[in-house]
């Protein structure tokens, strides 16, 4: 056990977390913060999400934090843990544990309480998540996480096969942690995920899918894609055939699965690490389709005819099975099916684009349409030299866009300036098909640029 006493970490220790500790070991018991708290405080991130271990059954638990005035809600009592609402924060408190065989290769078969911090730090996953920590005793680290922290590693807590063989997800958490903090997988660790991966398979999709998008969300898909593609194809099995597959085309210098990653990185610098979740997963999942879809011509040049609208088909359906939010997936989804279609740069041309968006995402429009520009400027770049000029075309477009907003955008007939009430007076239509009719009429008189979107213009144009 040893002491940090040149990191203060007391001082970012938040003070609800210290009153469950305090209280604890007021009652006789030990207690220490563990996991992804110390592990970020160590590397001078600060953090509100404290989990807590200790010696004391969860039933003690429980009735020592009631009786010093929280809450407490008995949420995984199975396995010894509750959880403390301490002015308004909530800490997981569970019981020091270890963990019987994983015959499912997800959950334990049997949790036998102990009474050693140490064995609890034995069972978790890697090194770096596997230290405790106590205001006055300091930095419980048996396995080094520490050190692998400085090194930037991520390493298995004992056997890698074992711990992956407990638990699947473990082999996605890897990821997940080597490419959030840019550490590198030790090549013990490396190889257990590479001869792991298959046992993915029995793993619930939805927990794939959160581990994924945590991947996704935080703009790593493409870092994952290029040092992990055992682990990402094995997670997104659609993505397998596009690995290694030759476009054979003059427009692209990587394989599918190549030029993919590409576009996911591409897409961070464009926006600055600030890209949406939407567009980052249309980034993921824009080519998809493209194994599917290949054909040659007769000079063996390579196409890939409707692989937007079949991706936005295949990427529906697994954004379906990873229970992707679907504010998330829906947007995507429109992003993937119109990331590889071209249109004039005209004013009218951009209002029929957001017109089509507003369809399947009414009141998004503007948003999804830069982020459309970004995916395909993204694209471009991620092909031949030759091919990447179109990125620079893109830029008239986004200001194109820029002058439409400024002049207040018309997705459809709620956003005319005049209403059917309008078109009654004026037309002498009672209630019904026919004014409805009328309006779209106007709709499209805007839309082409005959009439301005202008109340008096729209009403002479109805008298007319």
């Amino acid at each position: 056990m040893s002491q940090m006493h040149h990191i203060p970490l007391p001082d970012v220790l938040p003070a609800y977390a210290y009153r469950v500790l305090s209280a604890l070991e007021a009652a006789g018991f030990e207690a220490w913060v563990v996991g992804g708290w110390v592990r970020d405080a160590l590397r001078g991130v600060t953090g509100h999400d404290v989990d807590v271990t200790t010696s004391a059954p969860w039933q003690q638990t429980a009735s020592v934090l009631r009786d010093a005035g929280m809450t407490v809600h008995e949420t995984g009592i199975a396995h010894g843990t509750v959880t403390a609402v301490c002015d308004g924060m909530p800490v997981e408190v569970t019981t020091y544990r270890v963990e019987g065989a994983y015959s499912d290769h997800r959950h334990p078969d049997e949790v036998r309480f102990v009474d050693d911090v140490r064995e609890d730090l034995a069972r978790r996953d890697f090194t770096v998540n596997a230290m405790a920590w106590h205001p006055e005793r300091g930095l419980c680290d048996p396995f080094g996480g520490r050190e692998d922290l400085s090194a930037r590693i991520i390493r298995a807590v004992g056997d890698p096969l074992c711990r992956f063989d407990e638990d699947a997800l473990r082999v996605l958490r890897a990821v997940r942690f080597s490419v959030l903090l840019g550490f590198d997988v030790e090549p013990a660790t490396q190889g257990a995920i590479a001869s792991r991966v298959d046992v993915l398979s029995q793993v619930a999709s939805e927990r794939i899918g959160q581990e994924l998008d945590a991947i996704v969300r935080a703009g790593k898909a493409g870092r994952a894609l290029l040092e992990q593609p055992d682990a990402m194809c094995a997670a997104l099995p659609e993505l397998a055939d596009a690995r290694g597959f030759d476009q054979k085309s003059v427009y692209h210098v990587y394989d599918v699965y190549e030029h993919i990653a590409h576009v996911c990185n591409a897409v961070e610098a464009f926006t600055a690490g600030q890209s949406p979740a939407e567009l980052r997963w249309a980034a993921l999942l824009h080519d998809v389709a493209k194994p599917a879809t290949y054909s040659e011509d007769v000079a063996g040049h390579g196409h890939f005819f409707n692989h937007p609208r079949e991706g936005a088909r295949i990427a529906r359906r697994m954004m379906r099975r990873m229970a992707i939010p679907s504010d998330v997936a829906v947007p995507a989804c429109e992003l993937i099916r119109l990331h590889d279609e071209r249109m004039p740069l005209t004013k009218r041309a951009l209002r029929r684009l957001l017109v089509r968006i507003s369809h399947t995402c009414p009141g998004r429009e503007v948003p999804l349409a830069f982020s459309l520009f970004d995916l395909r400027r993204a694209d471009a770049v991620s092909k031949r030299t030759s091919s990447a000029s179109f990125a620079v075309e893109l830029d008239k477009y986004t200001a194109l866009l820029r002058e439409e907003i400024a002049l207040g955008p018309v997705f459809g007939v709620r956003d005319l300036a005049v209403s059917g009430a309008d078109v009654m007076n004026v037309c002498g239509l009672a209630p019904g098909p026919a004014v409805g009719m009328q309006l779209d009429v106007l709709l499209q008189v805007v839309m082409s640029g005959e009439v301005p979107n202008e109340r008096e213009d729209l009403l002479a144009w109805l008298a007319g």
